[in-house]
């Protein structure tokens, strides 16, 4: 059934946003070839985008040229603002964007707990505040938070953990009450991998596995494009991952004997200290036996992904993969290679420690634009 004039309209409305976002401002002409509508319809959507807000004149096309294709028409930038956090153990990273992603102000600071749950909040509030402001925003539209932890897929809601500070969890309740905009809670490692997906190291894969190698331990699933978080929000929790040569088996309580326990940041900076490196600079360093060790451990955790899942692609991530870079991620492919038939690429990290921050805005922007673009 042939869709209605309204819901035709609309169709090709978000098509031309879309366009107009990833390409940069465009021509009706430019339009009228990248979408394949006719002529008048094209005048016709712009004349009502224009009407809406979304869309302005922001220049001309060439000096050769004039009228009205020559015009070129591009998003009203401001016509929201957008936060974006990445909010870590101790610290907290801050980015205010306008609807096309541009960055308006960014900062980040330590947040101690010394002074109780309730002065770490605010710690991080101010800074997000200050950032707002920096960027001469009146409010905000949207606010996406990167948060370590397990998201409830039913809710959005940050789930309890005990690894976890308690300001982490009181900080969404406090930004949800305080800012007239919504607050969207992702879990740090899917940001990443959406990151990634998107401007980053797997931009050319629709399948891939991102291992973040930090602190913590943990995996995004990425497949047909789109992160899939499992039933309840846990899928990737690589963590709990039985595996030989560990002090024992994990528990429902803890991921010690896991595969936390090889390639967490502690583990990996005790494996530098074996082979007498220090561990701030062992990961650059190049000392290949070091390297090489690192990588089977590396290779036992994605041998499991690629067995269960058959990716294709794994991406290291995390501190640990965007040290130890290309020439960790070559190691790990050929130690792979060796403990799995599933042809698996390893790739580092392109976008290192921006890529949750990244994440987030692009999640920000995603939500700004369902919104607003008819």
């Amino acid at each position: 059934m042939a869709a209605s004039p309204s819901t035709a309209r609309a169709i090709n409305d978000r098509l031309a946003l879309r366009l107009l976002q990833d390409e940069g401002p465009l021509t009706a002409t430019q339009l009228k070839t990248l979408t394949g509508l006719s002529r008048p319809t094209v005048a016709d959507l712009v004349e009502r985008l224009s009407g809406s807000g979304l869309v302005h004149v922001v220049g001309e096309a060439g000096a050769e040229r004039r009228g009205p294709n020559a015009k070129l028409y591009g998003i009203v930038a401001d016509r929201a603002h957008l936060a974006a956090l990445d909010v870590r153990t101790r610290s907290v990273s801050v980015v205010v964007s306008d609807l096309l992603g541009t960055t308006l102000a960014e900062t980040a600071a330590p947040v101690s707990e010394t002074g109780g749950t309730g002065a770490a909040v605010e710690q991080a509030v101010t800074l997000l505040q200050q950032a707002v402001r920096e960027a001469g925003a009146d409010r905000l539209h949207t606010v996406a938070v990167g948060a370590p932890g397990l998201i409830d897929p039913a809710t959005g809601e940050l789930r309890d953990s005990t690894g976890l500070p308690a300001w982490h969890r009181r900080l969404i309740g406090v930004l949800q009450e305080r800012l007239p905009a919504p607050v969207l809670v992702e879990n740090e490692t899917n940001l990443a991998a959406v990151a990634e997906l998107r401007e980053g190291a797997a931009r050319d894969r629709a399948d891939f596995v991102l291992l973040w190698l930090g602190q913590g331990i943990g995996a995004s699933v990425v497949l047909d494009g789109r992160v899939r978080r499992g039933a309840s929000g846990g899928a990737g929790e690589i963590g709990f991952l039985p595996v030989p040569g560990t002090s024992g088996p994990p528990s429902a309580t803890g991921c010690d004997g896991g595969f936390h326990e090889l390639a967490c940041g502690a583990a990996v900076e005790a494996l530098a200290v074996t082979h007498g490196l220090d561990p701030a600079t062992a990961l650059t360093s190049g000392h290949g036996p070091f390297l090489d060790a690192l990588a089977q451990r590396l290779a036992i955790g994605a041998a499991a992904v690629a067995a269960v899942l058959d990716p294709g692609c794994v991406v290291l991530a995390g501190e640990t993969g965007h040290q130890g870079g290309p020439e960790l991620a070559a190691r790990v492919e050929t130690a792979l290679a060796g403990l799995s038939p599933l042809r698996t690429e390893v790739r580092a990290t392109a976008l290192g420690d921006a890529a949750v921050l990244r994440g987030a805005l692009l999640r920000a922007r995603d939500e700004a634009q369902d919104q607003l673009f008819p």
